[in-house]
């Protein structure tokens, strides 16, 4: 049964860091895209950055190229999302999610498995 544990969240200032951890255990890092999306209230889930776990590619929104940093360590399954410069907009659920190969990318719609998110609060 393949599961996705999210943690790291929390409540930081503007300007803060943060990283979250998507531990996953029921199938092999091998080939999958794993990925991170967040929901703000009232906003439609987006994705946020995705990363393949077989040639290391890596898809970051506009929003926060430059400002955080997905990496992988397969030997833990376990990715990870490191955010700087973190601005109140940034302010949502975050959720990891994956799926079998590259799919159509870092979309939610393309995922198939999905953990619980961790609440990402940024105040001004």
């Amino acid at each position: 049964e393949v599961q996705l544990q999210a943690s790291g969240g929390g409540l930081v200032q503007a300007g803060e860091s943060l990283t979250l951890s998507c531990a996953a255990s029921g199938f092999t890092f091998d080939d999958y895209n794993i990925g991170w999306f967040r929901q703000a209230p009232g906003k439609e889930r987006e994705g946020v950055s995705c990363i393949s776990t077989s040639d290391g590619s890596t898809y970051y929104a506009d929003s926060v190229k430059g400002r955080f940093t997905i990496s992988s360590d397969n030997a833990k399954n376990t990715v990870y999302l490191q955010m700087y410069s973190l601005k109140p907009e940034d302010t949502a659920v975050y959720y990891c999610a994956t799926r079998k190969g590259w799919g159509i990318g870092c979309a939610a719609v393309g995922m198939r498995y999905w953990g619980k998110g961790t609440q990402v609060t940024v105040s001004s």
